[in-house]
């Protein structure tokens, strides 16, 4: 077989397979393109899906009648001024968009110059590789770039398009990410018959405006529960809005990244986020969020893929910590403030007759300090410092038909966020009230969060008490989990867990930390070799000895069916006030709804 060379009009096909996957491809090429040339208002209207017409209409520098013949031709950009394929501050660079379009679809664009100010408009077409122009036209200041019969030059791709309704819901996507990464443009889209989107543009350094057009697209629940993040480490900078862990959604639709000012979907970046968040929610739920990150152009490759939606740092680790570190610190510095979504979710199944489900109220945050001094019982002590001290002679069996005497109010302690013990009920959830309402606590989730975060902290400190077993206990496993828990056994004495191998198939644990008091060491140890096995090697010592401590956490916290006397429900809300991520267990659940008086007297049409 001989080799041949192809023709322009072929090697045009061939690159538009690469970059013209969908009309919204077309789309965010020709928005990126307008963003580039300083547009600050655009103007998007699709018909058909994108394939009939699409038009793009800026206010940017636009184009003089040398530009715009070559701005249709391969290989030719205004955005790539030197030889550095690092030096990249644009969001297109390599010319290949329009010829690209021009070869598959009827292309138009009309374009007049900002300077000089009499410059006059002209228009170029392209037509299934074919050009005509450029000739006058008719435009004020700008570009507009009109595609319409997109594939009809390759109409067997025309069968690979999905229903109107998917394409439409793309081209609605491409304009939401890029009007979230460029708040500073006003963004006008209207699909089909119908204005889908209308954003107005934000004034620069207007944090309150840029969450405001999140909460555009986002819902208005992220703006409500949105915690602000701000990092800077070296010549790497983060900003943007993360939700609070109770605000959390079934996939990672929600959740917003961008490099430099360009939409990405980077498995790195989104490791990190799940990395950060992997002790406040539960197992296949993803946080809300929209993270922006700068760093020098000489640290990040964003020619990995044609569509250009990856990316790749120079120095990744580097860049997952610090997201990581500034997420952590965000959620730390929340306290057990949580979704202010919950009360409202429950009163909602209230009215439709059912049965509501768990959710968390909107409490002020803290900073971390566990203390318990103004809050002593009779004794002078600490009436809760972790479930050990708890009296076993108040351990009764959970019955379907006790009840529970209501404890005399103490004014003083309503004005607290999670306010005054009033009673518990059904050995398990302690009803509160503060001075503008009525709060459900559940106080195994509660407890075994405040039991998680100690451990962390004593982690950090390599401060955690242990207990000795007066007698050892042997726990059976299979060999390789056996083996596997041997290989950690000095991380797990960091943790104030002693355990080495006692024979082929057993290990037996010589010391617990003092924090679990009398826990199930079976079930524990059990665990332990359970998500060990499961993880392998994808996380660091950090990570994994983290999830240990989420184990021992919930082997070691007050449990269901456990009745607490008053200073005693009281001492563990003092401590939920004080302690990072209380308003969820380490699971994800939460520990915590909260029903304002204004909400349950419209429950009863007092309102």
């Amino acid at each position: 077989m001989s080799v041949r060379q192809l023709p322009p009009d072929m090697i045009n096909r061939i690159a538009a397979g690469e970059v013209i996957e969908r009309p919204a491809s077309v789309i965010k090429e020709l928005v990126e393109n307008a963003i580039d040339a300083g547009a600050k208002s655009l103007e998007i209207i699709a018909r058909d899906g994108g394939l009939s017409l699409i038009r793009v209409t800026d206010d940017g520098m636009g184009m003089d009648e040398h530009d715009l013949a070559l701005c249709v031709e391969r290989h030719a950009t205004s955005k790539l001024q030197g030889t550095d394929l690092l030096a990249i501050h644009t969001l297109g660079f390599r010319g290949e968009a329009l010829p690209s379009i021009g070869s598959v679809a009827r292309l138009k664009i009309t374009s007049r110059p900002a300077l000089p100010a009499k410059a006059p408009a002209l228009e170029i077409e392209v037509n299934g590789g074919l050009k005509a122009g450029p000739r006058p036209a008719a435009l004020n200041r700008g570009t507009r770039v009109e595609v319409r019969d997109l594939f009809f030059a390759t109409p067997a791709r025309l069968k690979f398009m999905k229903s109107e309704r998917s394409e439409n819901m793309a081209i609605n996507d491409v304009i939401k990410r890029l009007s979230m990464a460029h708040p500073q443009v006003a963004f006008s889209l209207t699909v089909g018959e119908r204005a889908s989107l209308r954003l107005p543009s934000v004034m620069e350094g207007d944090s309150a405006g840029v969450l405001a057009r999140l909460g555009r697209l986002m819902g208005k629940e992220f703006m409500q529960d949105a915690m602000t993040i701000s990092s800077l480490r070296e010549d790497l900078e983060l900003s943007g809005f993360a939700g609070l862990p109770t605000l959390n959604r079934a996939n990672a639709m929600m959740q917003f990244l961008f490099v430099n000012g360009r939409p990405v979907r980077d498995r790195l970046l989104a490791g990190a986020v799940r990395a950060a968040y992997g002790d406040f929610l539960p197992h296949g739920r993803h946080p809300l969020l929209a993270l922006f990150l700068k760093l020098p152009t000489s640290e990040v490759d964003v020619n990995v893929h044609p569509a250009k939606t990856e990316v790749r740092f120079v120095d990744a680790g580097r860049v997952r910590g610090l997201i990581i570190g500034a997420l952590r610190a965000s959620l730390a510095e929340a306290g057990h403030l949580s979704s202010s979504a919950g009360g409202g979710a429950s009163l909602n199944h209230f009215h439709q007759g059912g049965v509501p489900r768990a959710a968390s109220g909107l409490i002020p945050p803290r900073t971390y300090a566990p203390q318990f001094a103004t809050h002593m019982s009779d004794t002078g002590q600490a009436p809760l410092n972790m479930s050990p001290h708890i009296a076993e002679d108040n351990l009764t069996a959970p019955s379907v038909d006790s009840s529970a005497n209501a404890i005399p109010l103490d004014p003083s302690l309503t004005r607290f966020p999670l306010g005054a013990a009033r009673a518990q009920l059904h050995e398990n959830y302690i009803l509160t009230q503060t001075q503008d309402s009525i709060i459900i606590v559940d106080q195994h989730a509660a407890h075994e969060r405040i039991v998680y975060e100690r451990m962390k902290k004593g982690l950090d400190e390599n401060n955690i008490a242990r207990q000795g077993l007066l007698i050892p206990e042997v726990v059976e496993l299979d060999p390789d989990r056996a083996a596997l828990l041997a290989d950690k056994a000095d991380d797990f004495a960091r943790l104030g867990l002693y355990l080495e191998l006692f024979g082929e198939g057993a290990v037996v644990v010589r010391e617990t930390p003092a924090l679990l008091g009398q826990c199930d060491i079976k079930g524990l140890v059990t665990d332990l070799a359970d998500n060990l096995a499961n993880s392998g090697e994808a996380f660091d010592l950090r990570e994994q000895l983290e999830a240990v401590c989420s184990t021992m956490a919930c082997h070691g916290s007050v449990r269901s069916g456990r009745r607490l006397k008053p200073e005693e429900m009281n001492a563990l809300l003092r401590e939920m006030e004080q302690t990072p991520g209380a308003g969820q267990c380490n699971h994800g659940r939460p520990s915590y709804v909260e029903l304002h008086l204004s909400d349950i007297e419209k429950l009863f049409e007092r309102r």
